[in-house]
């Protein structure tokens, strides 16, 4: 059987209590951090290994930097839809780094930027 060749992202942080709070609060996620080891602090994204995608946290440490330039990763779009998304960065004066987008058979796409200056975008199959 093939399998996602994605195990899991990092997504660079430069303040964890501040991303944690970003992504709690404008996603709902409950993350679960980890004890500091060697001088590296992370922060689980909640994950199911026998569900579709990829797990991941945020990462804070040397070698991590927050950039917008480069992997893009996709989250679902809180609320459902792209449109219900963007509303819900401007409420929370989120910078919209491009606006929503249609991807032909694979939905819709925007791409904010998360509260360390990462690009992250945004899916929906529904506008």
């Amino acid at each position: 059987m093939q399998k996602n060749p994605i195990g899991w992202v990092e997504v660079p942080v430069t303040d964890l209590d501040r991303a944690e709070k970003f992504y709690t609060d404008y996603f709902g996620y409950e993350m679960a951090r980890q004890p500091e080891k060697d001088g590296y602090n992370m922060s689980w994204f909640p994950m199911d290994m026998e569900s579709y995608g990829a797990g991941g946290m945020l990462m804070q440490g040397e070698g991590y930097v927050p950039t917008h330039e480069g992997v893009v990763v996709y989250f679902p779009a809180p609320g459902g839809t792209i449109d219900a998304a963007l509303e819900k960065a401007k409420e929370m004066d989120i910078k919209v780094v491009s606006p929503k987008m249609a991807i032909g058979e694979n939905g819709f796409m925007a791409m904010i930027a998360d509260s360390e200056g990462n690009g992250i975008a945004l899916h929906s199959m529904e506008g």
